[in-house]
């Protein structure tokens, strides 16, 4: 996606969500899969996306994973429908 920033949602292997933001998602999946990511992701690798949503810039990214990381662990995933 040029230009656009991506907010997602990752699942751990110790069963949690991780969510984040990036201008490159598959690139971001890598380095968390390769223990490159997030200080979190690199003690919980990630096993899937679980969910991602487009943003025309980075400061509606940002506002979006702030909301996101305020909700329960059952509303996350509705978040993106």
């Amino acid at each position: 996606m040029d230009g656009g920033w991506v907010l997602y949602l990752l699942e751990c292997k110790n069963g949690a969500y991780y969510a984040g933001i990036t201008n490159d998602l598959e690139a971001r999946y890598a380095a968390h899969l390769a223990g490159k990511g997030a200080r979190y992701t690199r003690a919980n690798p990630p096993i899937k996306i679980l969910a991602s949503k487009a943003y025309l810039n980075r400061s509606a990214a940002s506002v979006a994973e702030a909301q996101l990381k305020k909700l329960p662990r059952d509303k996350k995933l509705v978040y993106f429908a």
